[in-house]
């Protein structure tokens, strides 16, 4: 095999040039012209280097999966494990797997280039340290991956002065095309090496975020629990094991850093322990069954701050950035902020049972600008975290200042490392990608610290919601970080109260130099307005409700999550949320309601008219005014004013109705228009029209009904006197046969006949009345219970005119 330094990628040795030098002044020119003809492999080779690199660039393809340990020191022993796959269309032969370690990078932005370039053929990579300490493979078929493990003392990578120093893990081998040893593919990476403890080591914060989505609607049981209802059950998959906040979790409460939490997710977790519902399709529900989880997650999580730093966001994480540009313009937003900073210690502190710190706001990305800083702190926080790509360097530091930077207003800019808040983006569910970024993040954090002899506090400020491969890339880093020698752990709150450098900057970036990236992504001003709208309907609604915190709470909490941050590019979902929030509280308003009326007729010049006041809702209303309006006051008359209003108090569940009296001065149709008003005058549901059709009585028709109504009584008063006479009649014919009764028992007259013969027999109403105690030569004495005659006893016979004759 030909030497490697013949071929394109490898240095040739002194002895091989100086031979050549020598043959090419010995042979001459003819001689020359022999070289160049019977050589041809190596001469080729060497004239077509750089073409060559450029065409076998990404032949194969080599990663690293594993780089342990991620920070050596003196007597470590470093093992280097990955993949070798043969990308090209012909076979590898001869091939092996080496390291070789470059001239330490002195600087951060190099550090940065040479990641850029982690792949490409050419670089900054030293001599191989070749010996046993490789992997061969006598051949690599194309589209097949092979696994490499090498493991050499860090004595044998020749490390000198502290500093990082790019490792770059190289394939050699030769293709039947080019058949010479040649470098088919490389992979860099970064070696930090401080052996020793560091004089002035960095004060590192590292920010934990516990932030989620929003998951609950404004939606609420109407039991007395207020059974919650969640949007989906995407809350469960992050709290089960495996789960996006369960690993944070677990990989958070074994590293010392700053706990910063968003108390939605504290109280929609809680809400997840007791009874909750999950929302399906159209307006049905179904019931959560993940209490344990819950309960699990909230149990870890509170022995896992115990005694650490949590920082408290504003309820929900308000996006701060579209609140400035696009919110404050419309009227209530900045106190929709305020309400969710007053609720967040509450929230963390009933939940987690400790206190938090409330001091800090957190833009988007760290990215400010004057409005944004000025909105941040309007609801009490005195703290901005900021990022270094925001609040850019522009003096000549020659290292990187502090994080605290006081910006006016005594207000304090805490600026976040942006190579190291942004060293764990994208997608890190392969080990390789996993492993550059944690070898990346250490090499630029030590870089840092070898900048001067000067101690500096260092913020690491990861994004809001990391995946669990990127929190995992994380924790791995900080965890070789923590234990290094370069770097103490230190509260973010410590960080804030720290002596600024005085070459630091501190002016605020302009608004025109926010990204636009980032504002693409903003909440629109009609999201605000929207919101606007919907509390101004709560704050009519709660005014008229016997316990305005069923209510106001829920819908409340509703708002904030209006204004999340997690909303940025999701601009569908956050109108859809923001649209059911004001449908449902539309549906509530419209429980309270007048019912209906259909035409009503008045007869008369006064009467009384009903309204009918329904309330379907779960809980009484009270301060509440109906208003009676006529559009004709000359026809129909409700009051001495323009209207009339009566209060209203309807228990929940039932109708009330209220009456108002009428006067009518013509006959005539009259539109009348009953509203409901809240004790401040305020409209509350929509109005009921109704049409009154007014017939007024004259006077001759009263004369009719009243001549007609004496009729009735003059006929009914004969009648009653005619029974009265006939009742009387009665009487007498009944006393008459008692009386004949007894002449009988007493006697009977000269011919042998009783006193009533035959010949008067039925003649009973034309007889002249008798003694009730008897008749001449009547035998038996009078009886005590007898009246006294009211007269004398009559002769039977004829009389004379005029003459009464007595018998």
């Amino acid at each position: 095999m030909a030497e490697a330094a013949d071929f394109p990628g490898m240095t040739p040795s002194p002895a091989r040039r100086w031979l050549r030098r020598t043959g090419a002044l010995l042979a001459g020119a003819p001689l020359l012209a022999g070289l160049l003809q019977l050589p041809a492999a190596p001469a080729q080779a060497v004239g077509r280097t750089s073409a060559k690199d450029a065409s076998a660039a990404g032949t194969v393809a080599v990663t690293v999966d594993s780089l342990s340990p991620a920070a050596p020191t003196d007597g470590d022993t470093l093992t280097v494990s990955g993949t070798v796959t043969n990308n090209g269309k012909q076979a590898v032969t001869d091939a092996h797997v080496g390291l070789r370690v470059g001239s330490a990078l002195t600087t951060r932005s190099a550090i940065e280039s040479a990641a850029k370039r982690a792949d490409a053929l050419s670089g900054n990579d030293g001599s191989e340290v070749g010996g046993k300490y490789v992997t061969e493979f006598a051949k690599l078929t194309p589209g097949v991956s092979e696994h490499f493990s090498i493991s050499v003392p860090v004595a044998k990578l020749d490390l000198d002065d502290d500093g990082v120093y790019p490792l770059g893990v190289s394939l050699a081998g030769e293709t039947s095309a080019q058949p010479w040893e040649q470098v088919l593919g490389v992979q860099r990476t970064f070696l930090p090496w401080q052996p020793e403890e560091a004089d002035t080591p960095s004060r590192t914060t590292v920010l934990w975020p516990l932030v989620s989505t929003v998951h609950m609607s404004a939606e609420t049981g109407s039991n007395a629990q207020q059974t919650p209802v969640f949007l989906n059950d995407d809350l469960t998959k992050e709290l089960s094991p495996g789960g996006r906040l369960e690993q944070l979790l677990s990989l958070g409460k074994e590293l010392d850093v700053t706990w910063v939490i968003d108390p939605d997710l504290l109280a929609s977790v809680d809400a997840m322990t007791g009874s909750y519902r999950i929302r399906g399709d159209g307006d049905t529900t179904t019931a959560g069954t993940h209490q344990a989880v819950a309960k699990q997650w909230l149990d870890d999580l509170q022995d896992a701050v115990l005694g650490k730093e949590v920082v408290a966001l504003p309820f929900a994480d308000p996006d701060l950035a579209s609140l400035a540009h696009n919110g404050t313009g419309v009227a209530g937003s900045l106190s929709q902020l305020k309400a969710a900073t007053d609720v967040a210690a509450t929230t963390v502190e009933t939940v987690l049972h400790v206190t938090p710190n409330t001091d800090f706001a957190w833009p988007v990305d760290g990215a400010v600008d004057p409005s944004i800083v000025k909105v941040a702190t309007s609801a009490g926080a005195d703290k901005v975290i900021a990022r270094s790509d925001s609040l850019t360097e522009n003096g000549d530091l020659t290292y990187t200042p502090s994080a605290a930077r006081p910006i006016g207003g005594g207000t304090t800019a805490v600026v976040a490392d942006a190579r190291l808040s942004t060293a764990f983006k994208g997608d890190l569910t392969k080990a390789s990608t996993s492993t550059l970024a944690v070898q990346e993040f250490l090499a630029q954090s030590l870089a840092l610290d070898l900048q001067t002899g000067k101690q500096r506090s260092v913020v690491v400020a990861p994004q809001r919601m990391p995946t669990a491969s990127q929190a995992r890339s994380l924790a791995e880093a900080v965890t070789t970080l923590q234990g290094g020698t370069w770097s103490q752990s230190q509260q973010l709150a410590a960080a804030a109260k720290a002596k600024p450098d005085p070459g630091a900057t501190t002016k605020v970036p302009s608004k025109s130099a926010y990204p636009s990236s980032l504002r693409k992504q903003e909440l629109p001003r009609s999201a605000f307005e929207q919101i606007a709208y919907t509390q101004d309907k709560l704050d009519n609604f709660k005014v008229i409700l016997a316990n305005e915190a069923r209510v106001v709470t829920p819908f409340g909490r509703a708002m904030n999550r209006e204004m999340s941050t997690s909303w940025r590019g999701r601009s569908t979902a956050a109108s859809s949320f923001r649209q059911g929030v004001q449908a449902y509280l539309d549906t509530l308003t419209g429980q309270v309601k007048l019912i209906d009326k259909s035409e009503t007729k008045l007869s008369g010049r006064s009467a009384t008219i009903p309204v009918t006041v329904q309330n379907n809702l779960v809980q009484g209303v009270d301060h509440l005014v109906l208003r009676l309006t006529s559009k004709n006051p000359t026809r129909l008359e409700i009051s001495d004013e323009a209207y009339a209003e009566q209060r209203v108090t309807v228990s929940g569940g039932h109708t009330t109705t209220v009456k108002f009296t009428t006067s009518a001065k013509v006959n005539g149709q009259t539109t009348v228009v009953a509203q409901l008003y809240t004790e401040d005058g305020q409209k509350y549901g929509e109005e009921v029209a109704f049409d009154v059709r007014v017939t007024e009585i004259t006077a001759t028709v009263m004369l009719v009904i009243g001549g007609g109504v004496l009729l009735l009584v003059l006929a009914g008063f004969r009648m009653y006197t005619q029974r009265k006479r006939a009742a009387a009649r009665e009487a007498e014919d009944t006393e008459e046969t008692e009386e004949d009764a007894e002449d009988g028992e007493g006697g009977a007259d000269e011919a042998g006949e009783p006193a009533d013969g035959p010949e008067n027999a039925g003649d009973h109403e034309n007889r002249p009345e008798k003694e009730s105690g008897g008749r001449a030569g009547a035998a038996g004495p009078e009886q005590q219970s007898d009246e006294t005659p009211d007269t004398a006893v009559e002769s039977a016979d004829p009389s004379g005119t005029g003459e009464r004759v007595d018998r």
